[in-house]
Order: C-alpha cells, then structure tokens, then sequence
C-alpha cells in the first residue's frame, strides 16, 4: 500500500507539492492571525477580572465547537476557497492561544508584581520585563496545542474548497483509493509532529533555567 502512495506521489509531484504548499501556508497564516488577536487580547483581559471571566467562557464555547462545525458555519457567510478556510481555522486556533495566554500571566506570583511595583516599576515595565518572559512558556504551549490542531483541522478545508492535503484525503475516500488517501494523510501527519516537535523544542529554550523541570 504504502508502495502504491509512494508512487502516485511521484506521478504527479506538481500536485502534490501544491498542495503541501496551500496547506502550510493555510496552517501558517492562521496561526499567526489566532495568535496576533489572542495573545493581545489575553493580556489585555488578565489584568481585568470582568474581561478575563468573558474571554474564558468565550474561548471554552469556542474549544466545544468541533472543527468541521465551524467551516460549515463559515461557508454560508464567505462562501468557499482559501479565505474562508482561513478564518475558520483562525478562529479554531483562537481559544488555546488565549486560555494560555490568560493563565500564563495570572499565574504570576502576586507577590512578585508587587516587588516589582515596590521598586518603582511602571505598569509597562512590569509586563514587558516580568509577566511577558513568565508567561511566555505557558503562551508557547497554547500555540503549540493551536498549530497541532490547525495543521489537521487544515485537511477539512478541503470541503469547502480550501486545497490543500486534505485534497487528496477526501478524493481517496470518494474513490475508495487508499494509496491516494495515504498521499494526504502521511505528510499531515508528519507536519502536526514536525510542528509539535518545533515548539516542544522552542518552549524549552524560552523558559527561564530555573522553572525547567529536572
């Protein structure tokens, strides 16, 4: 079987390579849409108990709603292609990014803030020189879980027109070719470890030395 992938990876390589292509970029630029809109937002929201209780109940609707859910809510409004499966996959990206967000920043020692306050600190020094280097492993990790579920929920553009892998997944399946099915299914695999791996890799390089585990 997987011979029989492997071959009709080779007979169509400009297929193939497009559509990895749409399909990262799909995956990248959600991620980085989720993230600008999250992570302002989390910080924003972390120092105001109101906004903090209505971004979490809003990103914990938003994490129930399973991914094709929410394309099929989309391609109604924007219609099909690459831009609607843009924005829905932002939107699924979103509530990782920002539960994270939130934590990483409220789960700051109060007493540190104060030490920093007592000192003379501003409240912009303060984020910028204790919260955001605390909090930026916890964030990391919420864009970790994020990219994992964008570069699969990404397949499932495909139903509304996106392109991408997931091309080759949905016509595997509608023809009952399972080598054309695996041509997808392999390098999606592959892309969610890949970047699993990469930010794993990344989160452990950011955190301070002492908040490493032994």
């Amino acid at each position: 079987m997987l011979e029989q992938a492997w071959q009709f990876l080779v007979s169509h390589p400009a297929q193939f390579a497009a559509a990895l292509g749409v399909h990262v970029a799909l995956s990248a630029a959600a991620l980085a849409i989720a993230a600008g809109i999250a992570i302002p937002t989390g910080i924003y929201a972390a120092h105001r108990p109101r906004a903090a209780f209505a971004a979490i109940n809003v990103a914990n609707v938003g994490r129930t709603l399973p991914s094709l859910a929410v394309l099929a809510l989309v391609m109604p409004l924007l219609g099909t292609g690459f831009l609607p499966s843009l924005f829905a996959l932002s939107l699924l990206a979103l509530p990782p990014i920002m539960l994270n967000t939130l934590g990483g920043i409220r789960g700051i020692d109060p007493e540190i803030v104060d030490a920093a306050r007592g000192m003379g600190m501003t409240t912009r020094g303060i984020l910028a020189k204790i919260e955001w280097p605390l909090a930026l492993p916890v964030i990391f990790a919420g864009l970790r879980t994020a990219a994992i579920q964008v570069i699969s929920g990404a397949v499932l553009a495909a139903f509304i027109g996106g392109g991408g892998l997931g091309d080759f997944i949905t016509a595997g399946i509608a023809m009952m070719a399972v080598p054309q099915l695996l041509v997808g299914a392999i390098p999606v695999t592959l892309l969610a470890l890949g970047a699993d791996y990469a930010f794993g890799a990344l989160q452990c390089r950011i955190t301070p030395r002492g908040l490493r585990p032994a």
